[in-house]
């Protein structure tokens, strides 16, 4: 498979759709018309007043790229862009400098400096498109929200607003072979939001962090994420690719989430553990109800997710041995006979 091909392949896997090719309009900024979005704020009325996200195939790669590099540590960066009526349209990305660790980032003085001085070289140079949010990994464990990230992210939204929270999951990213994201806006403290009937998509959640995604689900709602390419990013999209492309192309699944899986194994263990405890209580002449067949419903569902992955990952060696093996060895003839 050339590095065309494949490029052409992960942006049907992501949805990702060319805008106008003459015009770009997603690009155009207009400083007077944001100024004037920004003085209605009508988000400060409607808690769920933004509804999607879309974000740029150049901004999209450099995030995923900046979250795999940081292996099983977090990591953290800003998105610029704008407001089109309930939509953010995030244009680029770029990294921060700060420490992070496998359940935490910690941004510095050092990550405010360089901030400040990265948003000044872009007014310098003509691009005019303000901080809409920033976005930190989840390496393994799935895009949503936690206490510190709830905080963080009512913070932004009280001086910073309009501002979003995107997390990227590399390990679940290179296991899918699809972009595992997530986008997300808090709740205003005082507000109750309605019962949505849990209507979110579905995923796995690993045991440990169970207790922190549930205690603060409530305290924020997510967002659809779609993508976009233009004329524009087409040759800076082709570059950042092959760099992309040659690090997946060289790596293995199997072998590079090896220990991402085996905690994906472990964790599912103890949740049959758990299930089969219950299950025994509930012979026994416990409680009964929906809850348990829910329970089950979802370790069938981390079962099948998991082996899923495996067999990609399987498949993905077998195809990459069949394709490369024997590569550059001279030529074997054939006996005569």
């Amino acid at each position: 498979m050339s590095s065309k091909s494949s490029q052409k392949a992960w942006e049907l896997e992501n949805a990702v759709r060319l805008v106008d090719p003459h015009r770009d309009a997603l690009y155009n900024y207009d400083v007077d018309e944001q100024k004037a979005i920004s003085n209605e704020h009508p988000w400060r009325t409607d808690p769920h007043y933004f509804k999607n996200v879309r974000i740029s195939a150049v901004a999209l790669l450099k995030m995923v790229m900046h979250a795999r590099s940081g292996g099983s540590l977090e990591i953290m960066g800003m998105m610029q862009g704008k407001i089109a009526g309930d939509t953010f349209v995030v244009t680029d990305a770029f990294r921060l400098p700060v420490e992070g660790t496998e359940t935490r980032v910690n941004a510095s003085a050092e990550a405010d400096e360089y901030m400040t001085q990265y948003f000044q070289s872009c007014r310098d140079s003509g691009r005019m498109e303000n901080a809409v949010g920033w976005y930190h990994s989840h390496p393994g464990y799935g895009c949503w929200l936690s206490g510190i990230d709830v905080s963080t992210q009512m913070l932004q939204q009280t001086f910073q607003d309009p501002f979003i929270a995107v997390v990227i999951d590399p390990d679940r990213t290179i296991s899918a072979g699809k972009v595992e994201i997530g986008a997300f806006r808090t709740f205003p403290k005082d507000y109750k939001p309605p019962n949505s009937g849990g209507g979110d998509e579905y995923q796995t959640i690993p045991l440990n962090k169970i207790e922190d995604f549930g205690a603060h689900a409530s305290q924020y709602y997510s967002l659809e994420v779609s993508h976009f390419k233009s004329s524009l990013d087409s040759y800076l999209l082709e570059m950042l690719w092959n760099k992309y492309w040659v690090s997946t192309l060289s790596q293995s699944p199997l072998f590079t989430n090896r220990e991402y899986s085996s905690k994906q194994m472990l964790d599912l263990s103890q949740k049959i553990k758990i299930a089969e405890e219950s299950l025994r209580a509930q012979a026994r002449g416990g409680p009964r109800g929906n809850a348990k067949d829910s329970q089950l419903d979802k370790i069938v569902r981390d079962s099948n997710k998991i082996a899923g992955e495996e067999i990609t990952g399987l498949l993905a060696g077998d195809v990459k041995a069949k394709l490369f093996n024997g590569v550059g060895a001279p030529a074997v003839e054939a006996p005569v006979r």
